[in-house]
């Protein structure tokens, strides 16, 4: 299947240089990046960057729309390439970054896969993306926070350092290493399994009511608790849990090193 109406618009804005006295460096520079293009509803926008946030709002219509800022201090935000990859199953927009030596040269594949690689380069690239109603999302940086606030669909998010918050409609999973995990799901009929993950900081997640599933908890450093009533398999611990939520069914896993757990009903 064609995606149709598809068009990319790449404005780059060269800030002025500025020198002060002895030992300073050039100020930061910015260069704006904005694509637009047709996305039909079961369709997935994926987003990849390496340092810096990204941002996801609900969109109109039945476009998606990104924008994004590239920062530098040291680093020459020109050397990094937003790139745009339409495939059957949607479009991917990276943000990539100049190769180290003796590496080889870095990628955007579809559905954020290929290689990029980074050294010594402070460029920040802050992502907003617009999704239309139906339209999934995969949002992945490595140092940043992912935000997705009134999504339609299902969302994916994962981060290194930096917080996961997302709220929609459809189902979410998130990861971080450093960093906390807030969900609001508007379903709970996933197919096969979701995860929640970081090592340091907390997990919040908010279901609908009627949730049913098979979960398995766990935190080091903090607790676990539940707003639905929770039948346990095995001994019950403040930190452990393996036991079901309802009937059970999908599978749901939450982990945590130092942090509590959650489960919440949404309102």
């Amino acid at each position: 299947m064609r995606l149709a109406a598809i068009g990319i618009v790449v404005v780059g804005i060269a800030g002025t240089s500025l020198w002060g006295g002895s030992g300073r460096t050039r100020q930061a520079q910015q260069a704006d990046f904005h694509w637009r293009g047709a996305l039909a509803a079961g369709k997935t926008l994926t987003i990849r960057g390496v340092n810096g946030s990204i941002r996801a709002l609900p969109g109109s219509g039945g476009e998606a729309e990104v924008t994004a800022v590239k920062h530098g201090r040291r680093s020459d935000p020109d050397e990094v390439e937003i790139q745009v990859v339409p495939s059957e199953d949607g479009v991917t927009i990276c943000a990539v970054y100049p190769a180290p030596r003796h590496r080889g040269a870095n990628e955007c594949l579809a559905g954020g896969r290929g290689e990029n690689n980074t050294e010594n380069n402070d460029v920040e690239v802050e992502f907003t993306a617009h999704v239309p109603a139906g339209v999934n999302l995969v949002a992945n940086t490595v140092s940043g926070d992912v935000t997705a606030d009134s999504l339609g669909a299902n969302v994916r998010a994962h981060t290194v350092n930096g917080d996961v918050e997302v709220s929609t409609r459809g189902y979410a999973e998130g990861s971080s290493v450093n960093g906390s995990i807030r969900a609001a799901m508007g379903r709970a009929d996933w197919t096969g399994g979701l995860e929640f993950n970081t090592v340091n900081g907390g997990i919040t997640v908010a279901f609908p009511a009627g949730l049913g599933a098979s979960i398995e908890a766990k935190t080091v450093n903090g607790d676990l608790e539940s707003d639905f009533p929770l039948t346990v398999q095995g001994r019950f611990s403040r930190r452990t849990f393996r036991g079901t939520v309802g009937n059970g069914g999908r599978d749901l896993t939450l982990s945590t090193v130092n942090g509590s757990i959650k489960l919440v009903k949404a309102p």
